[in-house]
């Protein structure tokens, strides 16, 4: 399409008129314009303009000097822009649409809502929760920039210059101040630095908190609840930025009780701080809703090259029909997914680069998330929708994983007990995924948890199954695409070993496993290596036990344990309501034969009394307890309906 003109304008412009400066409303979408085609003295002169379409385009950004100061509506679906800073040459817009923009990301939402004061809505949805968010945010980092400005001049020598000084002010306060999730950083460093020249500017003494206009309630609009730790569910297939008001209580340290483990004398128990407790996967905004089941939960990693031991303070939940993105620092939810009729078991993460249109090179995080459907759903979590559908099974999805090696490489397994490995691929210029089939594991029972052999990922999977604890080999050179069991690893001798329920499977470090369900009321730690190595050509193995460790000699099943490799520990919730929390590093590094008596947790993690909670909650069970790679953060998910975050607070 080339240039527009006057009469292409006049042609599409609402009412029909013969003059520019009386078109109120145009359409302009669907053209396959640029961002070059857009001329702005052609558009400065609908002067009366107050609604533009430009959806199912493939611009890359708007001119910043459009003249459209009486632009109310303005949707820009569909197209390629990267940056929303020049939206605010567009102070009177009330509603804005900038779906299937792969580029934006939530900090782009946020930006929207600093610099448009009177908008409304938000690609259809109501925009006063994203402008709290932005309100909250903001006072927080004109704190701790305003602290940083005292803490700069307090160093500052005289004989410094005043212009150097104050660059270097700006500079050091975008390096040095942060806060909230690394998926906010580049709406936190804007702001940082805008905050800061604004002191610069007023000599130090006062900061404006945020140009934010108080938004008046609309009688159509339906308020999200603000008391109690209540977030949106229900209905729409897509995602929602819910209000951070969300946390039941901040409460004193968590109550721990424990023994020491090993001889080598007591261990200091974990000293974690309750940080929130969520209901984000209401049934209709609901407080009162107790009874939402919630499935699993999983930290994003640290991406990027240089990070490793980085912590991670962004977690995915599942439960209901929604999957949550969390930031465990502040409470806030990040992004919420809904999908109606379905509900969520398993989410995993991956990221993907992707080039663009224009051959720019992108790093995506994608979330996988999948359930009773039987589909697997990846969401494009910083850009805020679904980009993929794959229908993996006819059947419920009770797990997923990606392997550790390969991006693209996703793990499946389902009620129809088969296992399959997939090839996602990396999405094409439309964004769509086209996944393909590569393996069929057969199970002769259902897989509930699914682990790749972490010494060697690509060879061998190993799956905690309602029958079982089972190997599979997953070698893509072998001819054969379709597979039976290798082998079955039972817990002790006998023909009674063979057949328990294993519901708990992780690897602790590149050797040894954790495994629950096998035996009542006890963790098996044992070693891959020294128990592959004595296999032979057997079908059914003993595992070489390292530990048995203690824990709730509840007869109920499906409590999830997880790993935290880097810190040596192992978790587990049970029916009480608490989290055992073992470190076993003393433990992997004996020799066998185990203690003869299961090993005491290093300390359990107390759920806290009903009034702390402000809510009826007298009995719960935490089924799921995660911690992120430097047990910085831990994430407890419940029968009801709760999200639960600690912090561990360093010595």
């Amino acid at each position: 399409m080339g240039p527009l003109s006057a009469r292409l304008l006049i042609q599409r412009g609402r009412p029909k008129c013969d003059r520019l400066g009386k078109i109120r409303s145009l359409d302009l979408s669907g053209m396959n314009l640029l961002s070059e085609h857009l001329d702005p003295k052609l558009l400065s002169r609908l002067k009366q303009l107050q609604e533009l379409d430009l959806s199912n385009n493939q611009l890359e950004t708007l001119p910043a000097n459009l003249g459209l100061s009486h632009l109310r509506i303005l949707r820009c679906a569909n197209n390629q822009l990267g940056d929303v800073t020049v939206l605010c040459q567009f102070p009177q817009l009330e509603e804005l649409s900038l779906e299937g923009n792969p580029f934006l990301t939530v900090s782009d939402n946020l930006k929207v809502s600093f610099l448009l004061p009177k908008l409304r809505k938000v690609n259809g949805k109501d925009a006063s929760s994203t402008c709290s968010q932005v309100e909250n945010l903001n006072r927080e980092l004109t704190s701790r920039v305003t602290a940083h400005w005292e803490k700069f001049m307090a160093t500052l020598s005289p004989d410094e210059e005043a212009e150097k000084a104050q660059a270097d002010f700006v500079r050091s306060a975008v390096r040095d101040v942060r806060y909230g999730p690394e998926s906010l950083s580049d709406f936190t460093q804007w702001r940082v630095r805008m905050i800061s020249e604004e002191l610069l500017a007023s000599g130090g003494t006062q900061v404006h908190e945020a140009n934010i206009s108080e938004r008046p309630p609309k009688a159509t609009a339906i308020q999200e609840p603000r008391a109690g730790p209540v977030a949106s569910k229900r209905p729409g297939d897509g995602p929602v930025n819910v209000s951070p008001n969300k946390r039941v209580c901040t409460s004193p340290l968590a109550q721990v009780e424990g023994s020491p483990v090993g001889s080598a004398g007591s261990q200091t128990a974990l000293q974690l701080e309750p940080l929130h407790f969520l209901q984000c996967h209401s049934k209709n905004n609901s407080p009162r809703d107790l009874e939402t089941q919630l499935w699993a939960c999983a930290f994003e990693p640290a991406w990027d090259e240089g990070q490793a031991g980085a912590t991670s303070q962004t977690v995915a939940t599942c439960g209901g029909e929604a999957v949550c993105v969390i930031d465990c620092q502040t409470g806030i939810v990040l992004h919420k997914y809904k999908a109606p009729g379905e509900e969520f078991f398993s989410v995993a993460w991956t990221a993907l680069t992707v080039v663009t249109q224009a051959g720019h090179k992108k790093r995506w995080s994608v979330l996988a998330a999948a359930g009773l459907r039987g589909l697997v759903r990846l969401l494009h979590v910083r850009a805020g929708f679904c980009c993929g559908l794959i229908r993996a099974h006819k059947k419920a999805i009770a797990t997923l994983c990606f392997s550790p090696t390969h991006e693209t490489h996703l793990f499946t397994a389902s009620y129809d007990k088969r296992i399959i490995l997939w090839d996602i691929g990396v999405p094409n210029h439309d964004y769509e995924f086209q996944a393909s089939q590569l393996l069929t594991l057969d199970t002769t029972s259902i897989a509930l948890r699914l682990c790749p052999v972490a010494s060697c990922p690509d060879a061998y999977l190993l799956a905690g199954c309602e029958g079982g604890c089972r190997c599979w080999d997953v070698r893509l050179d072998q001819p054969q695409k379709r597979r039976v069991c290798e082998v079955e690893f039972v817990f002790s001798e006998g023909s009674e070993a063979t057949g328990r329920r294993v519901d708990g499977l992780a690897f602790v470090n590149e050797d040894v496993v954790a495994s629950k369900g096998s035996s009542l009321g006890t963790i098996c730690l044992w070693s891959w290596s020294q128990t592959w190595q004595g296999r032979g050509s057997r079908s059914t193995v003993a595992v070489v036990v390292l530990a048995w460790l203690q824990w709730s000699p509840t007869e109920l099943a499906y409590f999830s344990l997880s790993t935290c490799p880097d810190e040596g520990m192992v978790l587990c919730g049970d029916e009480e309501g608490n989290v055992w929390i073992y470190d076993v590093r003393p433990l992997v590094a004996q020799r066998p034969p185990p203690p003869a008596t299961p090993q005491a947790p290093t300390q359990i993690l107390k759920w806290p009394q009903p009034r702390a909670l402000g809510q009826t909650v007298s009995r719960t069970m935490v089924n799921t307890v995660v911690a992120d790679p430097t047990f910085t953060y831990l994430t407890a998910l419940t029968d009801s309906n709760i999200v639960a975050i600690w912090r561990r607070n360093q010595p």
